[in-house]
């Protein structure tokens, strides 16, 4: 346990720059993340052990004047637990906030907070949450396990999601920007497992796994309140979100377009949905002001689904006809004679009643088989990318969340590639461990919205890329089916 200690304590040190490190623990003389904040400077790290540690925790004007971060790291391998009280944390009003490996438990109200003060014209921003699970909360009404509310440039990744409150959701969007979440697990959620309301615009859902999130696993949009939309003009109560390669399983309604423009829903699996597929809904009306809800897309998806009474339900003051369908793999297991679905548009290339063919249905693999009619029939999609297991699609691509005619790659794994330094501020160094390759491989960077900033190549196993002029961030470099994250200081 000592040598484990210190090896952390030496990956910390790089990996914040040699900046402090700052130990809580129940036997340490720190004994909480909010006595720890008081005496941490940004670029720090709160390092908190093993444990199970009391909610109730408040912290406010948190606000970094670079782009420096605050880490905020639970031990690894091992449990760091906040439980109890109304919230875990509430953190209001901050900038620069990196949360990795903790656990939250058990609260009475939204188990995490992040809200910008009230103050809409400065948000919080940039808040980074990693490898987090938010469980079981001691609540029925409308609590969340995480609450955004106004919010800026932020990731929510790899986190664990179970056990929602009845009215509420797992992660809730109010007037939030610019935000990725994506490699995450919800599983018994209220009323959603995100929602995205109150001008909430610019966000990125992307290979996560939903299983039973009660109405409507992705509400897209919703019904705000007007004195807390951000911006306060907003028309829309969401706007500009991309929802791909993600799986999804049970719910009311799966998909929810409310009073939202301009979201597409594209190459996802979706199965056995209770009463619709899609709901096309309009709760906040004003046409003075709001548009309709309408400008959506929905494409390249596979949806299993039973004998449901209508598969999309398009509620009043909505423009149904400004919807795009395209592409979508309809499958009824239960009536071999549908005729397909209620499509406000015509579907040109849709196929209707064939079985997918699941590998292993009953144990939740949704890769197809390669006798599948949902492989490679797709043409003309440069995204996205990347299916639910970070592979590329392929040219012509599957439907449904998982690329099942994926070309042969070379094969390169963790434990072949270094990428140095991390964080970096302008140059990122790749070294590929193979003695015998001296194949060119080909290096691609990416920002948080999947946007191909830089290629280059890897030569003889090794490349070095100026990235100076690139904005500081979080970017992710894929080098064939491997991906990693680095930040640009």
């Amino acid at each position: 346990m000592r040598l484990f200690f210190i090896l952390i304590t030496i990956i910390f040190s790089i990996f914040t720059s040699f900046s402090k490190q700052i130990v809580v623990g129940l036997n340490e003389d720190i004994k909480s993340i909010e006595q720890a904040v008081e005496i941490a400077d940004f670029g720090d790290t709160i390092y908190v052990k093993a444990g199970v540690y009391n909610g109730g925790m408040y912290i406010e004007n948190l606000r970094s004047n670079d782009d420096k971060y605050l880490y905020i790291i639970g031990e690894n391998d091992s449990e760091t637990i906040i439980q109890g009280s109304n919230t875990s944390i509430q953190f209001s009003s901050v900038r620069g906030i990196f949360i990795k490996n903790i656990v939250f438990e058990k609260q009475k109200r939204n188990i995490l907070n992040f809200d910008d003060g009230g103050n809409y014209n400065n948000p919080s921003t940039r808040i980074i949450i990693e490898n987090c699970t938010f469980r079981d909360i001691d609540a029925t009404g409308n609590n969340d396990l995480l609450k955004l509310s106004g919010i800026d440039t932020f990731i929510v990744e790899n986190c664990i999601f179970e056990n929602g409150s009845k009215g509420g959701s797992g992660i809730d969007m109010v007037g939030c920007h610019n935000g990725r979440i994506e490699g995450n697990y919800f599983k018994n959620m209220g009323s959603n497992a995100i929602q995205a309301k109150g001008g909430t615009q610019y966000i990125l859902i992307f290979r996560n796994y939903f299983e039973n999130c009660g109405q409507r696993t992705l509400n897209l949009g919703g019904n705000t309140d007007l004195e807390y939309f951000r911006p306060q003009d907003a028309p829309f109560e969401a706007a500009d979100i991309a929802v791909h390669s993600n799986i999804i399983i049970g719910s009311v309604a799966p998909i929810a377009f409310v009073g939202s423009i301009r979201v597409e829903v594209i190459n996802n699996t979706i199965i056995k949905p209770e009463n619709w597929v899609i709901r096309i809904l309009q709760e906040t009306v004003d046409e003075d002001r709001f548009y309709k809800c309408g400008q959506g897309v929905f494409s390249n998806n596979i949806i299993y689904l039973g004998s449901l009474k209508n598969a999309i339900n398009i509620g009043p003051d909505t423009a149904p006809e400004e919807f795009l369908f395209n592409n979508n793999f309809w499958y009824n297991f239960e009536n071999s004679n549908w005729a397909g679905p209620n499509t406000p548009t015509k579907d040109d290339n849709e196929i209707i009643n064939l079985d997918p063919m699941f590998e292993d249905f009953d144990n939740y693999n949704f890769k197809l088989k390669s006798e599948s009619s949902a492989i490679g029939y797709i043409n003309g999609y440069a995204y996205p990318k990347y299916d639910f297991y970070n592979n590329i699609f392929s040219e012509p691509r599957s439907a449904g969340a998982i690329e099942s005619s994926i070309v042969g790659v070379k094969n390169i794994t963790t434990k072949n590639i270094n990428i140095y330094p991390n964080p970096t501020n302008d140059f990122i160094t790749i070294s590929y461990d193979a003695k015998e390759s001296t194949d060119i491989i080909n290096v691609q960077i990416y920002d948080i919205f999947s946007n191909k900033v830089l290629e280059s190549l890897l030569i003889d196993n090794l490349c070095k890329i100026d990235i100076s002029h690139l904005p500081k961030g979080t970017y992710f470099i894929k080098i064939n089916n491997y991906i990693e994250k680095f930040i640009k200081l």
